[in-house]
């Protein structure tokens, strides 16, 4: 059959990334088509641009390239939830850790797991090699040197990692240059022949890296890495056969999952104080939901209202596709998971005999929730007591979905009882006392006179010695104060006091007296 001209192939563009270093700008990474065209990482521009002078060249960014690969890593949480980012490597190529144990079998098993893996990374874009063995050290060599299939994976059976990392070369050990040509001069070409040398020659020669590499490698010592985040004890996750499109089937499939998890929480005894719903998108991207709680619950009906507010103001995820129907098909979700990132055991509650509740305690903590929830949780205060004896000091501010107000330490009870209503500040008052000692008579107030007919205390605070004065600190701490309790002729009652301790020999210098609260 004759090839129409319009169907010819297009060649494949020639391009490469480049950025200054050493003085020169060299090539960062490049493209299959420039590595056949003799191009390479490391070489100077100059010099690439004259084997190829038509070769379109990019500017290099390792900042973007480490938070794609952490935005990726991200994304591989659809397969297992220990992930981690093993950086940026010479040549532009990347790599992640992917810690599968327990999860190969949620997607048929190791081989269908990477195949679907690497399928989904070419889908959007990324060229992508995997392997799998018992080591982390060898599952880098064989994602980077093993003879993939079509597959593009690379698994070594168990307890076999050994044998096949055999004929492997250096380079698979993650070694640097200087020592890969040193080990090359040497007339070393495998794996196999750096494990017949003896150590201590190796170490004085190269240092103790290369045996490190290599016991790492063949699982003599452990590797820790550590995740992007640790996995959560309550997850749960779910995939579906057809991708999600619709905002009402997504709702309903996160509603799915946080029954599940419910219930799980209910039998354990414990409630969710912070939600994670991750929605995994064909193209790539992960949006991730949050929504906390001011009190542990395992209400679905509760919890979810919080998580479908966020869900409905959810943007529209970006998209590369440049046809609408492409861009929609990008903005579907393939992947739920649903995590109660932190939980507390629940507290119980007095119910009636005959079943129910005369009153539900947790009604003002789900107001909050939503409250929270819409508002953001950082413009949503609550008061929390504070052990100290200045009244304007015993209770402070803090985020209502911040610990719990329940517990911690005892809230501290004032000898003697306090107004329910406190001025803002003081306002001092014109006072009458027959003796100075004494509560007043009599007190003018904003242009009224009260007389007083009841009155008890003294109560006398000191002021806290022990705070630095800053610029916050108002001039009412630095003076002893005594308390009254009084009442006027029409019923009313006021909290006064007189600031400094009397003293005798001044008796031409007035008490201050300030009034700093109503009883009523």
């Amino acid at each position: 059959m004759k090839r129409q001209p319009g169907n010819a192939a297009r060649p494949e563009p020639v391009l490469v990334m480049a950025m200054p270093e050493g003085g020169a700008v060299r090539l960062s990474a490049v493209t299959l088509a420039a590595q056949k065209a003799g191009l390479s990482p490391g070489q100077t521009l100059a010099d690439a641009r004259a084997l190829m002078p038509d070769v379109a060249v990019h500017d290099g960014d390792p900042d973007g390239d480490s938070v794609t690969l952490e935005r990726i890593s991200g994304w591989c949480g659809r397969y297992t939830p220990w992930t981690a980012p093993s950086g940026l490597e010479t040549g532009g190529a990347a790599g992640i850790w992917l810690d599968v144990s327990g999860c190969a079998h949620l997607f048929g098993g190791e081989a269908a797991m990477l195949d679907d893996l690497t399928t989904r990374l070419a889908a959007i874009g990324y060229t992508a090699r995997a392997g799998l063995t018992d080591t982390a050290g060898a599952a880098w060599a064989a994602a980077r040197f093993g003879k993939p299939g079509i597959a593009r994976c690379v698994i070594f059976p168990e307890g076999e990692h050994a044998a096949r990392l055999a004929p492997f070369p250096h380079a698979s050990l993650r070694l640097p240059p200087d020592i890969l040509d040193g080990l090359e001069r040497l007339g070393l070409r495998n794996i196999a022949d750096l494990a017949d040398l003896p150590r201590a020659g190796l170490a004085r020669r190269f240092g103790e890296l290369p045996a490190r590499r290599l016991d790492q490698a063949l699982g003599r010592v452990d590797e820790p890495i550590s995740p992007r985040a640790p996995a959560p004890v309550w997850r749960l996750r779910t995939a579906f056969a057809e991708a999600l499109g619709r905002e009402a089937h997504i709702a309903a499939a996160a509603r799915n999952l946080l029954e599940a998890l419910c219930n799980r929480l209910s039998r354990a005894e414990r409630g969710a104080r912070r939600l994670e719903l991750c929605l995994f998108r064909v193209g790539g991207r992960v949006d991730t939901i949050m929504a906390g709680t001011s009190r542990a619950s395992h209400d679905p009906d509760h919890l979810m209202r919080l998580l479908g507010e966020q869900l409905d103001r959810l943007p529209e995820p970006p998209t590369s596709a440049p046809d609408p129907l492409s861009a929609a098909a990008e903005a579907m979700v393939e992947t739920l998971t649903l995590a109660a990132v932190v939980t507390e055991p629940l507290r119980a509650v007095q119910t009636r005999l005959a079943g129910g509740r005369d009153d539900d305690p947790a009604a003002l903590e789900r107001l909050v929730d939503r409250l929270a929830g819409r508002l953001g949780s950082d413009n949503v205060m609550r008061f929390r007591a504070r052990d100290t004896h200045l009244p304007e000091r015993v209770q402070e501010g803090a985020s209502a979905l911040t610990g719990d107000p329940s517990k911690g330490a005892t809230p501290w009870q004032p000898p003697q009882p306090r107004p329910p209503r406190l001025l803002a500040r003081p306002e001092p008052v014109e006072a009458m006392a027959p003796v100075p000692d004494d509560p007043p008579v009599l007190f003018r107030w904003r242009g009224r006179t009260h007389r007083i007919t009841r009155a008890e205390g003294p109560e006398r605070i000191e002021p806290e010695w022990w705070r630095e004065p800053t610029a916050n600190n108002t001039t009412l701490d630095a003076d002893t104060r005594d308390y009254y309790r009084v009442e006027d002729t029409d019923g009313r009652r006021f909290w006064l006091y007189r600031e400094g301790l009397y003293d005798r020999n001044s008796a031409d210098t007035p008490p201050r007296w300030f009034l700093h609260g109503l009883f009523g």
